[in-house]
């Protein structure tokens, strides 16, 4: 695989031809971006437990770097709900340090995949572990916010799922209920606010400016002890920090490994669906590597400044196309608003209520897990459906970062067995043939004794067992056994191992194994690993009527009779199998060029 550098973010084709009236609609993107942006930003980074001018500085910093190298024209960047659980169990374990070392760690892993190219491979994990994903972090969000939400007297919430819940069942006596009574109030805002305006105000902000404005006018703090953010955190630095790296113990070092690939996929996953669903809204495709490549950049610098992992962020991002921005300047205008906004406001921002910040995160929530997709799961395949909620219960009950190894696991045993299902082996002669030309058995003769197989679509680790039980079926050992392999697009290490075992055998008992047709790649593997040389070059024919030649010759029959439906016939055994290898020389001198390699033609 390639490690050639892919590195052309949008932004450097969008300024060529920049104008006013690209800056116009940017400017208006970007700011409808900042209002919402600003409350989600903050929500997220309490969630995950750290201060919230942290989620300020992830959306000003990672978002405008994001924004500068994404391989997507319309990208917006910041904290979102899939890093709560992660970054606040990263946090608990390994303190502040850990997490920044950690986020690094993801943003060079990031780097590394976007420069391997492998962000096409990420773009096809299934949807069914997709969305379970999606809808069990969303379960845990909910969860995560009812010490706040319910304003329950608890020194440390637990981190696991079960935990939070016995928690709150251990001190329903503790619930604050003017506390509750604001956070429902916020939620019915939120909820309530007519969509037509929230393109231009998000219902977000809305509710928390009501919340605030409440602390404020009935003095919710001071009188009914009301959370806020100052009485939490005290007040909102109005500065931007200097980077600089905390101290970390290099030992534990190897301990945050799993949880930075975990925040790496997650990342990924994140930024190629965002950036997939504005392809399908602005009808254009955006580079999946230079994505990658721009993500792990924002989470390499973002945690220097204090800031916690960031992605690509959906419904900041659909924001940003719904207000008509033109290119990734719209991301870096939401940045500079978003600075402007924290020196304006960072005073009164410590009146801000957290059960607003709660209600905030659980509205959005609520809109992640779409509930009705549960109820599709009867009419999926069955093996989805069993992904899908083995992925869910396991992003619930476990720790995220096992949720996320066994959902790639499931992702590429989902895809192995779609695949498999794809390949057919089956025994064909004249009477089940379907191909045309040279390549047909119409009007061909079988030798006795000869078996042909043909084999369709790739011949990897999941079809291998397909060969051994058609052969068992045959209830018979021939003599020469062709497999048509002219329709095998790919082939790998285990296939290329069945081929062998399969050559052995029949050697060991004296018999013979031709290949006819094979493809360039099945071709060019064989090659490399020897196996052609092992079967002979004689014994792999360019198109079936060579095949059945080689065949005869091996037999001892003489040359079969000419077909009419073959559009080349051939005179003789001695030309049929001089054509065969001069087309094989030809195939392999491809093969070898495949592979970088200068491979001598065969002998005739």
């Amino acid at each position: 695989m390639s490690l050639t550098l892919p590195f052309r973010p949008r932004l450097f084709d969008a300024v060529r031809d920049y104008s006013a009236a690209h800056f116009r609609r940017d400017l208006l993107a970007g700011f409808n971006v900042m209002i919402l942006a600003f409350p989600l930003s903050m929500a997220f980074a309490i969630a995950a437990g750290v201060k919230p001018e942290q989620g300020l500085l992830t959306a000003i910093i990672g978002g405008a770097i994001i924004a500068a190298l994404s391989g997507s024209r319309v990208q917006i960047g910041g904290p979102t709900g899939a890093f709560v659980i992660i970054t606040y169990s990263v946090l608990q374990a390994h303190g502040p340090g850990g997490l920044v070392v950690c986020t690094m760690l993801a943003g060079a892993i990031l780097c590394l995949m976007g420069a391997a190219r492998f962000g096409s491979v990420i773009r096809f994990i299934p949807y069914p572990v997709s969305r379970a994903f999606t809808k069990g972090i969303a379960i845990l969000i909910l969860a995560s916010q009812i010490k706040n939400f319910f304003g329950l007297d608890v020194a440390k919430a637990p981190v696991d799922f079960p935990g939070k819940l016995a928690m709150l069942a251990t001190h329903l006596d503790g619930i604050h209920w003017p506390t509750v009574a604001l956070g429902v109030a916020s939620v019915a805002i939120m909820g309530l606010w007519p969509v037509r305006f929230s393109r231009y105000v998000p219902g977000s902000f809305v509710g928390l400016v009501c919340g605030t404005v409440a602390v404020g006018l009935f003095g919710l703090h001071e009188h009914w002890h009301v959370a806020t953010i100052g009485s939490a955190f005290g007040e909102i630095s109005r500065s931007l920090p200097l980077p600089h790296l905390p101290a970390f113990d290099v030992q534990t070092l190897p301990q945050l490994v799993q949880p930075a690939f975990t925040i790496a996929m997650l990342v990924a996953m994140q930024a190629l669906l965002c950036a997939v669903v504005t392809d399908g809204m602005l009808d254009e495709r955006h580079d999946s590597n230079q994505e990658l490549i721009g993500q792990g950049i924002a989470n390499l610098v973002t945690p220097l400044f204090g800031g916690i992992p960031a992605t690509g962020a959906v419904a900041r991002t659909i924001a940003n196309v719904r207000a008509g921005a033109a290119t990734p300047v719209a991301g870096l205008v939401h940045s500079a608003l978003l600075v402007a906004l924290l020196l304006l406001v960072a005073p009164l921002a410590k009146h801000i209520p957290l059960a607003t910040l709660s209600a905030v995160l659980i509205v959005a929530a609520f809109r992640m897990i779409s509930w009705k997709q549960f109820l599709r799961l009867g009419r999926w395949p069955r093996s989805d459906s069993t992904v899908f909620l083995a992925t869910f219960a396991l992003t619930i009950l476990t720790d995220l970062t096992v949720a996320v190894e066994v959902g790639v696991v499931l992702a590429a045993l989902l895809m192995v067995k779609r695949i498999s299902e794809t390949s057919q082996i089956t025994a064909v002669d004249e009477t089940t043939e379907t191909e045309g030309s040279q390549h047909s058995l119409i009007g061909r003769e079988i030798p006795p004794g000869v078996l042909v197989f043909r084999v369709f679509g790739a011949f990897f680790f999941g079809v291998v067992d397909k060969l051994d039980d058609e052969l068992k079926r045959a209830k018979q050992e021939p003599e020469v056994l062709i497999l048509r392999v002219r329709k095998v697009l790919a082939i790998d290490a285990t296939g290329l191992q069945a081929l062998e075992d399969l050559h052995a055998k029949l050697r060991a008992k004296g018999k013979h194994l031709i290949l006819s047709a094979p493809h360039t790649q099945p071709l060019a593997v064989m090659v490399n690993s020897g196996f052609i040389d092992r079967i002979g070059e004689e014994n792999v024919c360019p198109h079936i009527a060579a095949a059945l030649e080689r065949a005869r010759a091996i037999l001892g029959l003489p040359p079969a009779p000419e077909s009419h439906d073959d559009n080349a016939p051939l005179q003789s055994q001695k030309l049929q199998l001089e054509a065969a290898h001069r087309e094989l020389s030809e195939a392999v001198a491809r093969a070898g060029k495949l592979l970088g390699e200068t491979k001598s033609a065969p002998r005739s």
